[in-house]
């Protein structure tokens, strides 16, 4: 209901804390959905239960974020140093680069604020699932430095990355895909049988999972627009192709 009725999903995620408050995703909950009414300060208490709990720093973006929302950008800074990047997953790292950023921006600090969002998962030209708003988060800084034509740019990404990751999902959705007449280059991006990378066409923004992006190996020899055909058992398509996908939609 969090969505639909953030308050009323609020309620339901108290009245399970009175009856499991030591379950560490009860407690999660709780702190999410307090979040999405605004109260960040019980988001904050609860966020800190969950991770002593769990011991999870899963949730760090939302600590950054929930201390921006009180009023206390510089604590904010301090939490999300306290932690070594490097051990948190890809869409957390990226979800605590935009916090980071933000707290800048509530301190003043522009330049800073960009400087946080220069990271290696902040690549125009593909789409991962925090694609969309790091490249909005990317397009507010540079508003704010006055170049409105580089913003521009970043949010007509942020706009692409989530219409092609909109249309993935959708593919993703059918029992069968057919594919015909497969180009290994195309000037539109192409279609990538081996990793679903499918870009909508006119867009060059690829489509990719967290977990193509941590296991992708990076080849010199391989240049953009080359189609990916080193997963296991998939040889590039030259006419019509029939891939069965499972049910969970991989």
């Amino acid at each position: 209901m969090i969505d639909e009725d953030p308050q009323l999903a609020h309620e339901h995620a108290l009245a399970a804390s009175r009856s499991a408050g030591r379950v560490g995703v009860v407690r999660e909950t709780v702190a999410i959905t307090a979040y999405a009414v605004g109260d960040f300060a019980l988001a904050l208490r609860e966020l800190r239960t969950h991770r002593r709990i769990t011991g999870s720093d899963e949730q760090l973006p939302l600590i950054v974020d929930s201390e921006r929302g009180v009023g206390r950008p510089d604590r904010a800074l301090e939490e999300g140093r306290a932690v070594d990047r490097s051990s948190l997953s890809v869409p957390v790292r990226v979800q605590l680069a935009i916090a980071m950023s933000g707290a800048r921006l509530d301190l003043g600090q522009t330049d800073r604020a960009l400087q946080e969002l220069e990271i290696p998962e902040a690549d125009p030209d593909r789409a991962f699932e925090w694609s969309p708003a790091l490249f909005s988060a990317r397009a507010a800084v540079l508003e704010e430095l006055g170049r409105s034509d580089e913003a521009a740019e970043w949010e007509r990404r942020a706009e692409i990355a989530a219409d092609a990751l909109d249309a993935a999902a959708g593919v993703a959705d059918r029992e069968v895909i057919v594919v015909e007449e497969i180009e290994l280059i195309d000037d539109e991006g192409g279609v990538d049988v081996a990793s679903g990378v499918i870009p909508l066409e006119g867009n060059d923004v690829a489509v990719e999972s967290a977990d193509d992006a941590a296991s992708e190996p990076h080849d010199e020899d391989v240049t953009e627009g080359d189609v990916d055909d080193r997963a296991d058992g998939i040889e590039p398509a030259e006419t019509v192709v029939e891939a069965d996908v499972e049910e969970d939609g991989r």
